[in-house]
């Protein structure tokens, strides 16, 4: 449908259809809310157009937290949205009876969230002259794309002329961690936030690791940065702590960067390959594998060199099975990752830094782009905008019809142990 309708000459600014490609690659990317784009979303789609891109921002954002909070609650057997939905061994209640109940407190959430970034960022826009009706728009596009990691930006300049702009770029950082965590985090912190000893482990392992992320990124990009003139190099002292800070959660969610990604050295474009590979939490309206899965993989990588029978941690044990899960998970998103840039070396005759980066941006539905993605052909393009689909649902789904599926058999086979590593 998103399609159909940014296809429609009403939805550019010229009056003219655009290719098929754009605005199924258009569409996908919206309703993925990855950010990635063939075409300069303040310029070339009219304010319908636009319109049609943040509604499919908004929808898509909710129904990948509604599915995937659904999901986990399906996986645990658990109907309570309080501490522990998705550790359910950590608490016995049935508060919430039916599905309904949790989809109006995700839609509640992602609405007054969204409507205080839409406050914060009105006056901002009306500051810099714009009429009362630009700036509301303004403000509420960039809050849903805030929230939802989208990385759609629709203001006429971009956001290379607000590097240094605290107003727009602390929302931005608050917008996108609120957004990246979570709900199931978000709603368990709302409930306990007097007693973060009871909190769930799930939001635990997530902030925890969540944060650790988000410090090393805070040193390592402006780090590996400093003496580039494009960069951070030619900043002073509070522009290069903001940006530090919108680096360290647009590297794994939100693709909204103050700083053109193709001016950064290739050493931080790997870097930033491993960061939205990561992706940020569970049920939210972030990608990649989550950090959930890597700190179970860590987890598993110390029990082991410790010589440790369980996977310890908060004082909770983490079942063998979660384990299978996240190797499976981390596998597929892998496979993933590999089978496109396989795809796109040939098809595009591009490095693979900047492939690899573009690959691993759209699987991660985070929409930071070295600036190839306008230049591509169609069938890269068409690769893309599956990956952007496969990397919004694949893992979820995976995960979860892994979880559900349980294979009762009466008779086991002998244990053996073959030589690893």
């Amino acid at each position: 449908m998103v399609t159909i309708l940014l296809w429609l000459p009403i939805s550019t600014a010229s009056g003219r259809s655009p290719h098929l490609v754009d605005a199924a690659f258009t569409a996908t990317s919206a309703v993925a809310v990855t950010g990635l784009t063939t075409v300069d979303t303040a310029t070339y789609w009219s304010t319908f157009g636009q319109a049609v891109i943040i509604i499919g921002v908004g929808i898509g954002g909710l129904g990948v937290m509604t599915l995937s909070s659904v999901l986990a609650l399906a996986v645990s057997r658990h109907i309570g949205l309080t501490q522990k939905m998705l550790m359910a061994s950590e608490t016995r209640t049935d508060r919430l009876g039916e599905v309904g109940t949790l989809v109006r407190a995700v839609i509640i959430t992602s609405l007054t969230v969204e409507s205080v970034l839409a406050i914060l960022l009105f006056p901002r826009f009306l500051a810099d002259g714009e009429s009362i009706g630009s700036a509301a728009w303004h403000a509420v596009f960039m809050a849903l794309s805030v929230f939802n990691n989208a990385g759609f930006v629709v203001l006429p300049d971009g956001l290379a002329p607000h590097v240094g702009d605290w107003w727009l770029g602390l929302p931005i950082v608050l917008g996108s961690f609120l957004g990246a965590v979570g709900f199931p985090v978000l709603m368990n912190v709302a409930r306990m936030w007097r007693a973060p000893r009871r909190w769930a482990l799930h939001t635990k392992l997530t902030l925890a690791m969540y944060t650790f992320l988000s410090a090393a990124t805070f040193v390592l990009i402006p780090a590996l940065e400093w003496g580039n003139e494009k960069t951070f190099g030619g900043m002073d002292w509070s522009e290069k702590i903001l940006n530090a800070l919108v680096f360290s959660v647009n590297s794994r969610s939100s693709g909204l960067s103050l700083v053109e990604i193709s001016d950064l050295r290739e050493s931080t474009w790997f870097l930033q390959d491993a960061l939205m590979f990561v992706g940020g939490g569970t049920a939210s309206t972030a990608g990649g594998i989550k950090v959930t899965t890597l700190a179970v993989l860590i987890l598993a990588i110390v029990a082991e060199a410790r010589g440790d029978r369980d996977m310890e941690v908060f004082h909770r044990r983490i079942p063998k099975d979660t384990l299978r899960l996240s190797v499976a998970v981390a596998f597929v998103g892998a496979t993933l990752v590999g089978l496109a840039t396989l795809v796109l070396l040939p098809v595009t005759g591009l490095h693979l830094d900047a492939v690899l980066y573009e690959v691993i941006s759209a699987f991660g539905t985070v929409g930071l782009s070295t600036g190839i993605t306008p230049e591509l052909p169609a069938a890269a393009k068409w690769v893309l905008a599956v990956l952007m689909f496969a990397g919004r649902t694949g893992t979820m789904t995976v995960a979860a019809a892994l979880a559900l599926r349980s294979r009762p058999r009466v008779i086991r086979m002998p244990e053996e142990r073959p030589s690893v590593g």
